[in-house]
């Protein structure tokens, strides 16, 4: 071989070589967990957001770590300023929740408006045309949970909106999990008539966790769900790891703190020994795995 011809093929392999190692370096592995601080998140362009409503995007859109095999479509926590509002759109294939995290408003539902005070809880379905707005003195945060229902049979409209207070429901203690948890248990699928609404397609369970000082839900697997908890007051130690082996890791957890676990994740909290902790959760099918899914 020439001297040429010897460099050309050495320069070929080479060049082969970097670019396997290039797209080596593009494959990118869904992660087990995300966590995200609420507090320091940015704000983002989104279709709801306006000059006056702010949207700050925790999972899914917005996020630069959403998930494509994911079936949560946004989870974030929008702002609206006194006397603002933000955009009515309408989501054919997403199905979303607010939850009134401070201050209190209303909700343009279809053709209906609804008003909203704190810890409130709407359920918004699909194909329904929605829109915050705040037209009080003092901020309005909320926080929007959208889940994507291209995939899941329709659920029916409900012939009003569907919306009640976490006050209302009441604690109650679940399964073989602790009695140092209690839940409310707020938002279910329509199989369900455990829940003060059951009509999710997606969405299996909004519940609200409140745990003793000391306490905890014990880790556990949920082998087929997605779940997101956000930490709305008091200070303890989140879980999250793997499934598969049963990997426990332990993270410092408090007010603001939000986990996205895929299914099958090892999920869990302990609360502090000198503080109650409140938890908002939210557990979704993983896409294509429910029963009977249309999933392709």
């Amino acid at each position: 071989m020439t001297p040429v011809c010897w460099r050309t093929a050495v320069f070929g392999l080479v060049m082969m070589g970097t670019s396997a190692h290039a797209a080596e370096a593009e494959r990118k592995i869904d992660p087990t967990f995300l966590h995200r601080d609420a507090g320091a998140a940015r704000e983002a362009a989104a279709d709801i957001t306006t000059a006056s409503c702010h949207y700050k995007p925790l999972f899914g859109a917005g996020d630069a770590d959403a998930i494509a095999t994911s079936g949560v479509a946004r989870f974030g926590e929008v702002v609206i300023d006194p006397k603002g509002s933000c955009k009515s759109t309408s989501t054919a294939d997403e199905d979303q929740i607010y939850v009134v995290l401070q201050g209190s408003g209303k909700a343009d539902y279809g053709a209906e408006q609804v008003a909203l005070a704190r810890e409130d809880f709407l359920y918004v379905p699909a194909t329904v045309p929605h829109a915050l707005r705040n037209d009080g003195a003092a901020p309005l945060t909320v926080a929007i949970m959208g889940y994507r229902t291209k995939t899941f049979t329709p659920t029916p409209l409900p012939p009003h909106p569907a919306k009640d207070n976490i006050a209302n429901v009441p604690l109650e203690l679940v399964g073989s999990h602790p009695t140092s948890t209690h839940y409310r248990l707020l938002i279910g699928d329509s199989s369900q008539t455990r829940d003060r609404i059951d009509m999710g397609g997606v969405v299996t369970s909004l519940f609200l966790m409140e745990i003793d000082p000391g306490g905890t839900n014990f880790p556990h697997h949920h082998p087929r769900e997605e779940e997101i908890y956000l930490v709305l007051d008091g200070h303890g130690q989140q879980v999250a790891g793997s499934g598969s082996d049963g990997v426990a890791g332990r993270f410092p957890a408090r007010a603001g703190d939000a986990y996205y676990y895929r299914a099958n994740a090892t999920v869990g909290y302990y609360s502090a020994a000198n503080v109650k902790s409140r938890i908002l959760c939210i557990r979704s099918w993983q896409p294509g795995l429910q029963p009977g899914s249309t999933q392709k």
